[in-house]
């Protein structure tokens, strides 16, 4: 007699979690500009003078939506306020992830301001439509001064259970070793830094991983042991390495995301700026595996230092 304790035959056989979704979490800005709590460490930021930032990074932030929706991506978009301050809120995959066990985690931010962008009520709008069972709050470990910036600091391969991050002020090991072990995932972690041999904030700007690519720029590994491991793993786990350059990286070349849309198509996700910054070669690369599709991001990128990936935050639970 089987147990009616297991009321979902899922249950009994867990699926496997996918790479990419076609679901995702976008916060439209109100009060986007230049954060001055985050450019000490993000060096990718730079200060727009004489320009209308907020209107500029909305005309920006609209576009590139519509460009998503046409390409059949189901968006969630939630309005921004104006208080609490948060410039940063277009960029909501720092501060969480959804992930297709039901489970949500909250994570701890550097900048005081940007922890102010975790919100009750984003969290109920994504319950109304999608089945949410654990909420693993990380935050607490902001007290002790320690951070993990989400999909910013971890670029997931989601499919292989592998979390790839570089260390910095913002992505700390013992804060990564309690995100793997609450979610059954190993790291690969290294140091990377850019080209002046600057620590690299976040890891998803020198990195992106498909389902059956990663993009990734190796010459900011300086140690050639961590390089190794790297390469090591990415082609175990079946990968074709795209390298780029830190010129490319400094374009936002790594800032990409892989998405499917409604009819399982498979798109990669950039900025216009990173686009042009591909060669021809690589262009070729990426589309064995993707439609590649872009959208001018330029004000968002020169005072947000986060592009395309950066402001998607992957909805991978399931819908109600």
């Amino acid at each position: 007699m089987i147990s009616n304790r297991i009321t979902d035959i899922s249950q009994l056989f867990p699926q496997k979690e996918s790479q990419v979704t076609n679901q995702i979490l976008m916060i439209r800005p109100v009060d986007f500009k230049f954060n001055i709590q985050t450019a000490s460490n993000n060096k990718f930021q730079e200060e727009s003078t004489g320009a209308n930032v907020q209107q500029l990074a909305l005309q920006e932030f609209d576009q590139f939506t519509e460009v998503l929706k046409e390409n059949g991506i189901e968006l969630t978009i939630i309005q921004d306020t104006l208080q609490p301050e948060t410039p940063d809120s277009i960029f909501p995959n720092n501060w969480i992830s959804l992930h297709h066990n039901g489970q949500v985690y909250l994570y701890p931010m550097f900048s005081q301001n940007r922890r102010l962008e975790r919100r009750q009520d984003i969290l109920e709008t994504l319950q109304d439509s999608f089945k949410v069972n654990q909420i693993e709050d990380l935050s607490a470990f902001e007290e002790e001064g320690i951070y993990l910036e989400g999909t910013g600091s971890m670029v997931l391969d989601r499919e292989n259970k592998i979390a790839y991050a570089c260390v910095s002020v913002r992505t700390d090991l013992e804060v990564l070793d309690t995100f793997c072990k609450k979610a059954d995932y190993s790291a690969v972690t290294f140091i990377a830094v850019d080209d002046k041999d600057f620590p690299i904030y976040h890891t998803n700007v020198m990195m992106c991983v498909g389902d059956q690519f990663a993009v990734v720029c190796l010459e900011a590994v300086k140690a050639a042991d961590e390089r190794q491991k790297l390469i090591k793993n990415l082609h175990s786990t079946g990968k074709e390495i795209i390298e780029i350059t830190f010129d490319q990286m400094n374009h936002f070349a790594g800032n990409m995301l892989q998405l499917k849309n409604k009819e399982g198509k498979m798109l990669l996700v950039m900025s216009e700026q990173a686009y042009l910054a591909l060669t021809k070669r690589q262009v070729n690369a990426l589309e064995k595996y993707s439609k590649l599709i872009y959208s001018p991001l330029y004000t968002i990128e020169k005072n947000g230092g986060g592009s395309a990936r950066c402001m998607l935050a992957e909805i991978h639970l399931q819908k109600k």
